[in-house]
């Protein structure tokens, strides 16, 4: 039996980084999706070819931790670029670990959601499960909001996460991606360096928290222009702890005039931004001139599916 699944990219709202030293964040699942088919085979292949640990370390973890049958054919494919902090390493987790539980027996959303995050922090080293609850869960996730209903808890030694569904208001998203691939694992790692020996960048962790939860309020008030600009100072406070690039510095204020707020979305150093825009085409084709590459993103994109074939 071959087991097809997808799971969607995400984009951080408000709050990468600091969600990773348990503070609030908020994500959107968006409308481009990682894909996967598994079936049993003679031999454990990865899109018809030996795993190779250095190409496919998602894949080989995964496999080594949560498979205990006999070889797969694993055929993937992605509409999420590599590294433009769209989650595409966590729409990967999530698809896979999908379709394993699926071939053993049955998907569980909360059980994806922690494997996936586990393939995450072990091979990045240092991470949060937003993306891969986005993923899991899609539409709109708040993590370690306040008075949330969670859908699941997640746990690491001192360090815990509930991740709770969110209602998103009816918005206009571009994304811009810079083309510079910028893997998450060593910036997540350098904020961490930072904020352990330097009480300000502790502060301004914190600072980016308390946005975060007027975020929240905003969305849930439909209030997007207070929205906006929250996205705004949230990329401020996130070029302070050193995860911005020129980058995604030009591509943000090249769209800030057609938008009511723009900010990177993700680990930063490259990867993407997002604006929340009441002028989509003007503000991709600003984001054309300065180098990116403009996409407008649907939300509300549903989370891990399981079909069989």
């Amino acid at each position: 039996m071959a087991i097809t699944t997808s799971a969607p990219g995400k984009l951080i709202l408000l709050g990468e980084h600091a969600v990773v030293f348990g503070k609030p964040a908020i994500a959107l699942a968006i409308n481009r999706r990682f894909r996967c088919r598994v079936e049993p085979s003679e031999a454990m292949r990865v899109n018809g070819r030996e795993i190779d640990p250095a190409k496919h370390p998602y894949t080989r973890f995964i496999i080594d931790e949560q498979w205990e049958g006999g070889p797969l054919d694993i055929s993937m494919d992605s509409e999420i670029p590599s590294g433009s902090g769209l989650g595409s390493s966590a729409a990967l987790c999530a698809s896979l670990s999908g379709a394993l539980m699926a071939m053993s027996g049955g998907l569980d959303l909360a059980e994806c959601a922690r494997r996936s995050f586990s393939a995450e922090l072990g091979v990045q080293g240092s991470a949060s499960p937003i993306d891969t609850s986005a993923a899991v869960s899609g539409g709109g996730i708040a993590v370690n909001l306040e008075g949330q209903d969670p859908l699941w808890e997640i746990s690491r030694g001192e360090r815990s996460w509930s991740i709770g569904a969110i209602e998103v208001p009816e918005m206009t998203l571009v994304v811009g991606y810079t083309g510079v691939n910028a893997p998450t694992g060593p910036l997540v790692a350098k904020v961490a360096r930072y904020r352990e020996s330097n009480i300000f960048a502790r502060d301004v962790i914190d600072e980016i928290g308390d946005l975060t939860l007027e975020g929240a309020k905003a969305l849930e008030a439909g209030d997007l222009p207070r929205l906006g600009e929250l996205m705004t100072a949230n990329h401020k406070l996130l070029s302070i702890l050193g995860v911005s690039c020129r980058e995604l510095d030009r591509l943000v204020q090249a769209a800030l005039p057609h938008s009511l707020g723009a900010k990177l979305t993700g680990a930063g150093g490259g990867g993407s931004m997002v604006a929340l825009t009441e002028s989509p085409q003007q503000a991709c084709e600003a984001i054309r001139r300065q180098g990116g590459v403009p996409f407008i993103v649907r939300t509300g994109e549903p989370g891990v599916t399981v079909d069989e074939a």
